[in-house]
C-alpha cells in the first residue's frame, strides 16, 4: 500500500463521521455524542497503531502516535471552548472539533480551525444577507460590544445570549466539515 493511500484511508473514518455529524446538525441542531466518541476513539487508535509518519495528510503520511492524537483532541476542543462558554457555539461543535484534532494532531487541527472559522464567518454573512437581516445583525454586534464592555467593567463574563433578537442559528458542523475538507485539500496542493 502506498503511503498516500494509507493516509487517505486513515482519514476516511473522519470524513464519514464529519458528514454524518453534519447531517445530524442540519436536521436536528444536535450532534450525537456517539458519533464524536467513535471518531475520537478511531483517531487515537489509528494514530497509535498505523506506521509512523508526519500525519495522515502530510508529505510523509503516517500516524503521529497516541499521545500526539490526544494532544490534538485537547487543542481542537480548547480552541472552541471559549465560544461555548460565551454560548456562541454548542458543546457538540466543540467535541466535533476535538474529534478532528484526534485524527490530525495539535498542529494540523489549528489549520482546520482557522479554515472552519473562515467558512463559518462566510456562512453567517450569507445567511444574514439571504434572510435580509443585515441591519438586525449589525445592531446585535453593537449591543454585544457595548454590553460586553459594561459586563467586563463590572467584573462579569459577557454572554452571547444577552441579545434581544437572534438573526438565526447555524448548524456549525457544516462549517467544521467544509473548513476541515478545505484545509485538507489545501495541504495537498
Amino acid at each position: 500500500m502506498t503511503p498516500n493511500l494509507m493516509g487517505l484511508l486513515a482519514l476516511m473514518p473522519m470524513i464519514i463521521l464529519l458528514l454524518l455529524a453534519t447531517k445530524q446538525d442540519v436536521s436536528s441542531h444536535r450532534i450525537s455524542n456517539k458519533v464524536v466518541l467513535i471518531g475520537v476513539l478511531l483517531g487515537v487508535v489509528l494514530n497509535g497503531i498505523l506506521p509512523e509518519g508526519w500525519g495522515f495528510n502530510s508529505q510523509i503520511p503516517g500516524a503521529l502516535g497516541w499521545w500526539v492524537a490526544l494532544k490534538g483532541l485537547v487543542v481542537g476542543m480548547a480552541v472552541f471552548l471559549p465560544l461555548y462558554w460565551l454560548r456562541a457555539m454548542g458543546a457538540g461543535d466543540v467535541k466535533l472539533m476535538g474529534m478532528v484534532g484526534a485524527f490530525l494532531g495539535p498542529n494540523e487541527v489549528l489549520g482546520a480551525v482557522l479554515a472552519t472559522l473562515v467558512v463559518g464567518g462566510v456562512m453567517a454573512i450569507l445567511v444574514v444577507l439571504w434572510s435580509k437581516q443585515l441591519g438586525l445583525m449589525l445592531q446585535n454586534v453593537k449591543l454585544m460590544l457595548y454590553g460586553s464592555a459594561v459586563k467586563l467593567s463590572a467584573g462579569q463574563a459577557p454572554l452571547m445570549n444577552d441579545l434581544p433578537v437572534s438573526v438565526g442559528k447555524l448548524p456549525y458542523a457544516v462549517a467544521i466539515t467544509l473548513g476541515t475538507f478545505a484545509y485538507l485539500i489545501w495541504q495537498r496542493l
